[in-house]
């Protein structure tokens, strides 16, 4: 039986003349069959036959969406994706979504611009995901609140591991043109380790930590290092529940892009400029300062280019 990643790949193939491959089993009774076996609860039941119901969208929902949709908790998901045999939402959620691509390809009458190409739908995925962050931004107190505890902390550590270090290096770039003492922490095991000592040693209070799937042990072993030495952390991850949010002081929980064999980072790569604009509010004269020192720094050395 291939991984949820290779049923990922084929699905999502864009190549010429790739398709994703027909199943022999109707999309429906593929989810019976996955569902009908183990005893389920009266709400997991329910779980169940909404997927089953509406299986194009929502295999593609957030555990916060797919517990609204169905009027349950985000734990009753969790457990529902354990009690059908996976190791979470996410594994569960990239099944269904195989299961999902199928059902748009085989569906009579589908548009063929809805069949064919894997790209838009995986924007389509990335504008919803996009969607859901601007409702989460309705009440912004949370983001300035954090984005002025990241400010005030000198040293601030930025970790990100694995998948998530282009995220963590993004965000430890930009935040250098307006804080003064910014580290990054790409390298997990003992690296990691004497890095958060030592920031909580020369004065720091936070460590933002980005965690994106698949998630990493070394990252929830850094987390608990930075607590350990008395550390808050703040966290940016696609779930809301789980061991790396159970570690964290503040978790900012967001969907990234999965309907390609590769996740894509629209809605963390927001939030995160959205902490930066909220490190930059809370402290303006400095944050003002340090830009034009910047800007007379790269104009002397000519770092750019001039459009």
């Amino acid at each position: 039986m291939p991984s949820p990643q290779q049923a990922r790949a084929q699905a999502s193939a864009i190549t010429s003349g790739k398709t994703a491959p027909e199943a022999g089993v109707a999309p429906t009774s593929q989810l019976r069959e996955l569902f009908d076996g183990p005893r389920l609860s009266p709400g997991q039941r329910r779980i169940a036959q909404y997927l089953i119901e509406h299986i194009t969208e929502a295999a593609f929902l957030s555990i916060t969406d797919l517990a609204e949709r169905v009027g349950v908790s985000q734990p009753s998901v969790t457990r529902f994706a354990a009690a059908v045999g996976f190791s979470g939402y996410p594994a569960l959620r990239e099944s269904l979504q195989a299961i999902a691509l199928s059902t748009l390809g085989s569906a009579p009458g589908t548009p063929a611009e809805v069949t064919s190409n894997e790209l838009q739908a995986a924007v389509d995925a990335e504008i919803e995901n996009l969607e859901n962050l601007r409702r989460d931004f309705t009440d912004p107190d949370q983001i300035i609140r954090v984005g002025r505890a990241l400010s005030e902390s000198a040293p601030l550590t930025v970790l990100g591991l694995r998948i998530s270090v282009s995220l963590a290096e993004y965000f430890a770039y930009a935040a250098r043109r307006i804080h003064p003492d910014v580290r990054v922490v790409t390298r997990g095991g003992s690296v990691a380790y004497d890095a958060l000592l030592q920031s909580r040693e020369a004065g720091g209070t936070w460590v933002l930590a980005f965690g994106m799937p698949r998630h990493a042990h070394e990252t929830l072993t850094a987390m608990r290092v930075a607590r350990s030495a008395g550390l808050q952390v703040a966290l940016i991850t696609d779930l809301g529940l789980g061991p790396l949010a159970d570690e964290a002081d503040v978790t900012f929980a967001t969907g990234t892009g999965s309907r390609l064999v590769f996740d894509s980072y629209a809605a963390p790569v927001v939030l995160s400029a959205a902490l930066l604009q909220a490190m930059t509010d809370a402290d303006p004269e400095r944050t003002q300062a340090r830009l034009e020192e910047y800007e007379q720094i790269a104009e002397q050395h000519q770092f750019f280019l001039r459009d």
